[in-house]
C-alpha cells in the first residue's frame, strides 16, 4: 500500500523539521523527510532528501517532472554539479543518476508541473540579483520559474516585517534561513508551510531577515485529487 501524507489540499499544513523523522529510501545512503505524498500513480511527492558522502541513486525517470533546491553541499548527476542555493527543474520524462561525493541535502518536489511545462531550469541563486517589489514592502524577490499559473521564487523578507500575499492558487513556503510566525505558529529553517487555495498569507518576520523558497499556483488546473 502506498503511503499517503498530507494529501488533502483543502487543509492548511505545517511540517516542522525537528518533529519530522528521517525515513529510509531504497538506497541505504539516502534518507528522506516526507512532507507530502500522494498515490504512486500520480507521482506527487514533496520531501527533504539527504545524501551521505559517496552515495548514489540508480538511474530513474521523473515521469511527471521533478524540481529540487540544493540546501547544503553539492548535488551531482551526469548533467552537472549543483552547489547550495541552486534551483533545478527536470521536465516530465527526464532521467538522471545522482552521484554525490561530499554529501548534500536537497528539497525535492515531484509530479507537480503544470500541463505542457517542458522547460529545463537551472538557477544559482547565489550568483543572481534579488529585486525589491514596491507593491510588497520589505520583500526582495528572485523569480526562478513561471509557467501558466505556477510561480516559483526565492524571497528575502526583512526583519520584523509583516508579509502578506493573496492566494488565488495555493501557496507553499520552505524556510531557508531565519523564521516567521503564521497564525501564532513559528516556522524556522527547513520548516514547510502549505496553504490551500483562497487562504491568504499574513506572516510576521522575526528579528532577523527570513529567506524562503515560495511556490504558488501549481495546483490550478493540475487535476490533483484529494486521494
Amino acid at each position: 500500500m502506498t503511503m499517503k501524507i498530507n494529501t488533502d489540499l483543502k487543509q492548511t499544513v505545517g511540517v516542522h523539521f525537528q518533529d519530522n523523522d528521517w525515513r529510509a529510501s531504497p538506497i541505504k545512503e539516502v534518507r528522506r523527510k516526507m512532507l507530502e505524498r500522494h498515490t504512486a500513480i500520480s507521482g506527487i511527492a514533496t520531501s527533504l532528501v539527504e545524501y551521505q558522502k559517496n552515495s548514489c541513486f540508480t538511474e530513474h525517470t521523473h515521469t511527471y517532472g521533478g524540481e529540487f533546491y540544493v540546501l547544503d553541499g553539492v548535488f551531482s548527476d551526469e548533467h552537472g554539479d549543483y552547489v547550495a542555493g541552486t534551483y533545478v527543474r527536470h521536465p516530465p520524462g527526464t532521467s538522471h543518476s545522482p552521484a554525490v561525493n561530499l554529501g548534500c541535502t536537497i528539497f525535492v518536489k515531484l509530479g507537480q508541473f503544470q500541463p505542457g511545462d517542458d522547460t529545463p531550469v537551472i538557477v544559482d541563486t547565489g550568483r543572481a540579483s534579488f529585486q525589491a517589489l514596491p507593491e510588497r514592502p520589505g520583500v526582495n524577490v528572485l523569480p526562478l520559474h513561471q509557467y501558466r499559473d505556477e510561480q516559483v521564487a526565492a524571497e528575502i523578507w526583512s526583519a520584523q516585517q509583516s508579509v502578506s500575499l493573496a492566494n488565488t492558487g495555493d501557496i507553499e513556503i520552505l524556510v531557508l534561513a531565519g523564521s516567521f510566525t503564521y497564525r501564532e505558529e513559528s516556522f524556522d529553517a527547513l520548516d514547510w508551510l502549505r496553504l490551500p487555495i483562497g487562504e491568504p498569507l499574513h506572516a510576521q518576520v522575526a528579528n532577523v531577515d527570513c529567506n524562503v523558497l515560495l511556490k504558488r499556483g501549481h495546483h490550478i488546473g493540475h487535476g490533483l485529487a484529494v486521494d
